[in-house]
């Protein structure tokens, strides 16, 4: 799956919670919210760096754009996050784990980056279908 596929269909499933995405769906995606967030935040001026004292410091301030994109974007990531989670034969409650500091943030990346179960699983059939390979 492409960047324009991939966010295409995240929009077009944007409350689908049932099924499986793919890695390439679930990082497109995030790549295309990270960089649309950025360029949001650059617009915005809601960034400031300071340096001193033997630290630096950048924080984001989200403005009324900012708050839009993400409201925009909760639900379809939510459900991303789910089929995903589904990819790799676990469920969407998983998500959850991510409330465990440092943790459960770790163990869902581990997930978000591992290949999705080879063939049908519980929640569906392999979204790669006949284009599985080892990678």
């Amino acid at each position: 799956m492409n960047f324009v596929e991939a966010v295409k269909s995240a929009y077009a499933n944007y409350a689908n919670f049932s099924g499986r995405s793919q890695r390439s769906a679930y990082w497109w995606f995030t790549l295309f919210n990270v960089a649309v967030g950025l360029v949001i935040a650059l617009l915005e001026g809601g960034g400031s760096y300071s340096a001193g004292g033997g630290s630096m410091q950048f924080a984001v301030v989200g403005g009324l754009f900012s708050t839009i994109w993400m409201l925009v974007n909760l639900l379809p990531g939510l459900a991303l996050a789910v089929r995903r989670l589904h990819d790799v034969d676990k469920s969407g409650w998983w998500l959850f784990i991510a409330l465990i500091p440092l943790v459960g943030a770790i163990i869902l990346l581990v997930w978000f980056c591992t290949r999705g179960t080879v063939g049908s699983n519980r929640f569906s059939a392999d979204p790669l279908g006949a284009n599985a390979s080892v990678f």
